[in-house]
């Protein structure tokens, strides 16, 4: 047994920081975000949302799709860096406010690939017996983990949520999954600060080695990539559909052009949606089942790179 992908979701929150607003703010203009990153607008969560808000917008669109009534989850796995809390885990909170209950329900944390992780998971849940279906979510609020004075950080990420339904299938929609991890690089990319006596020790906020980042990035996506079509005995010819972790679009075009994909088979959502970490990828694959790019029969290849670092590829057939 293995399993498919019924049913996509996604959720963005209402505000629009667009960079002429982000100009006011911060010594940047949008003439130099867009030229670095791309990005021309990101979205801000309400003060009153938490990330299991957004995960719950995102899952019931899903499961809507999906056919799959919510009391009838079997599983929920959330991929998420922003929890609404220490714990429980964000995945339990939204298994109350969805309504479900008795299955397993957990958050998965690796950073910008959660979601390649959680997907994987799933899928192999699902193929050991141990879950019937699965609603797996990344879900992200970074706009309360950004120092708003540091525009080499505050003009890359944005808030949002996306998630898919898992069903059984005796084929195999997901194809393969490939993850790796190097903590050696922990430094890079990292939010420090702990929680100790009720206090914040050391930074709350993103510090990142961009460059280092980006040549990080492009090196490992491509390899994962590789890794994955070799498992396959594909080539980048026989992808259809290319759906990155939307980080920046120089990482993006530099990964595409070192697999030979163009950029007319590459979904991309990081000019409106920024950097929304663990909730890019199941965002972009959203966008694209919905406008209809994806068709059922084409092979999709998701990747995903993060703090940690952490990195990998899944392999769908749609």
């Amino acid at each position: 047994m293995r399993s498919r992908v019924a049913g996509t979701g996604s959720y963005l929150p209402s505000q629009v920081l667009t960079n002429h607003e982000l100009a006011r703010r911060v010594d940047t203009s949008d003439a130099w975000i867009r030229s670095r990153t791309g990005i021309r607008e990101r979205r801000i969560a309400a003060p009153a949302e938490s990330t299991s808000d957004l995960a719950l917008h995102a899952a019931r669109a899903a499961l809507d799709a999906a056919g799959v009534a919510a009391q009838d989850v079997d599983l929920i796995i959330v991929a998420t860096t922003t929890p609404d809390m220490v714990f429980p885990s964000t995945a339990c909170l939204l298994q109350a406010k969805l309504g479900a209950r008795g299955g397993p329900a957990f958050d998965v944390q690796a950073v910008c690939s959660g979601f390649v992780y959680a997907l994987t998971v799933a899928d192999r849940m699902i193929a050991g017996g141990l879950a019937r279906n699965a609603l797996v979510v990344g879900a992200e609020i970074y706009s309360r983990i950004l120092d708003w004075n540091d525009r080499g950080t505050c003009v890359l990420f944005g808030d949002g949520a996306g998630a898919v339904v898992l069903l059984p299938s005796t084929t195999p929609g997901i194809v393969s999954a490939h993850l790796h991890a190097d903590g050696r690089y922990a430094d890079v990319l990292c939010v420090p600060g702990t929680l100790s006596e009720g206090q914040v020790a050391g930074s709350p906020f993103v510090r990142m080695d961009g460059g280092a980042v980006f040549k990080f990035a492009v090196t490992v996506l491509a390899e994962v990539a590789g890794e994955a079509l070799a498992a396959a005995r594909l080539t980048a010819a026989d992808i259809h559909w290319l759906v990155p972790h939307q980080a920046n679009i120089r990482i993006i075009e530099a990964t595409a052009k070192r697999l030979g994909v163009p950029m007319e088979r590459v979904v991309t959502t990081v000019e409106r949606h920024a950097n929304t970490s663990a909730a890019s990828i199941p965002l972009a694959l959203d966008e694209a089942a919905r406008d209809g790019r994806l068709e059922t029969g084409q092979r999709v290849l998701l990747l995903g790179v993060g703090g940690g670092f952490t990195w990998g590829a899944v392999l769908l057939q749609w």
